[in-house]
């Protein structure tokens, strides 16, 4: 299994059962789905519990709290309720001064255990996994922890899910690949927009948008509604248009004016991977050099 051809869940998806790993360049592209993770399983009734690295539980819940913009303080009343648990993996995964996998798998079995007798309806793992390249005593077999990881939650009537946390940054290509190979699939972060004719999904490396399918009257008002949502971003943005099968020419005129619905006087919007057929419409229109936007790649 490449990561190329590993399978990709939305991160609203996600089921008991399921182990998934999270592979991110960015913090924006890790809180995207990340702070939803979270979010979803409070509502749900799970309990939430986070294995931290490096930061302390204040500080993770600043930064979670922070990333989830209008439902942060639902993240806030979960943390100081009890439904959502942040702990130190140091604390965790390294009391004996030694990484176990089996003992650390029978660890986090006695924590779904007790949030079972806690009346929870299951409960969600959501660990950082960068703490497996410090060179800790035991962190060699970490590979090994991974796949009795994934034994566990796949058990027959499992209440638990779990999403490890891997920052391509610090995590060489081939282990990456040994490591993803350990989970489900990995995990993204949900549409912004889905309904059968378009699809609009956030991306990260850069910022801005994949539009997949139809751009017509009927999916109009959704492209609009995303736009003006993700206006307030500052600096350049991109869209990805390589999935478009049809857009007409109201959708163009949206597209071409998402450049002057940012903040800042300097947002340009590239246009990525721009069908024949719309590259034609924009050159007959007049609006492939239009201020604000940058054709990659166009034949000038």
């Amino acid at each position: 299994m490449t990561p190329e051809r590993i399978a990709l869940t939305p991160v609203g998806e996600m089921r008991f059962g399921h182990h998934l790993c999270l592979t991110y360049d960015s913090e924006e592209e890790r809180h995207a789905v990340l702070t939803a993770y979270v979010r979803d399983g409070l509502r749900a009734g799970h309990k939430v519990v986070y294995l931290a690295d490096g930061e302390s539980s204040e500080a993770v819940l600043d930064r979670l709290a922070g990333a989830a913009g209008r439902d942060g303080p639902e993240l806030r009343a979960g943390a100081e309720a009890g439904h959502l648990v942040i702990r130190p993996i140091a604390e965790a995964f390294m009391a004996s001064g030694r990484f176990d996998p089996d003992d650390t798998v029978a660890l986090l079995g006695t924590e779904m255990e007790v949030a079972l007798l806690q009346d929870y309806a299951g409960v969600r793992f959501a660990g950082e996994a960068s703490f497996s390249v410090r060179g800790w005593p035991g962190t060699d077999r970490f590979a090994e922890f991974e796949q009795s990881c994934q034994r566990a939650f796949q058990a027959p009537g499992s209440r638990a899910m779990a999403l490890c946390q891997y920052d391509r940054r610090w995590f060489g290509p081939e282990q990456l690949r040994i490591l993803e190979a350990c989970h489900d699939g990995r995990v993204r972060p949900d549409d912004l927009y889905a309904d059968g004719v378009l699809t609009i999904t956030p991306i990260f490396g850069p910022p801005g948008l994949r539009l997949t399918g139809a751009v017509d009257e009927s999916t109009l008002p959704g492209l609009l509604d995303v736009l003006r949502a993700e206006a307030t971003r500052a600096g350049h943005y991109c869209l990805d248009l390589s999935g478009l099968e049809f857009c007409d020419l109201e959708g163009l005129r949206a597209l071409i004016g998402a450049g002057g619905q940012g903040a800042g006087l300097e947002r340009q919007v590239i246009l990525r991977g721009v069908p024949a057929f719309l590259e034609l419409m924009m050159k007959i229109a007049g609006w492939d050099s239009a201020p604000g936007v940058y054709l990659e790649g166009a034949h000038r």
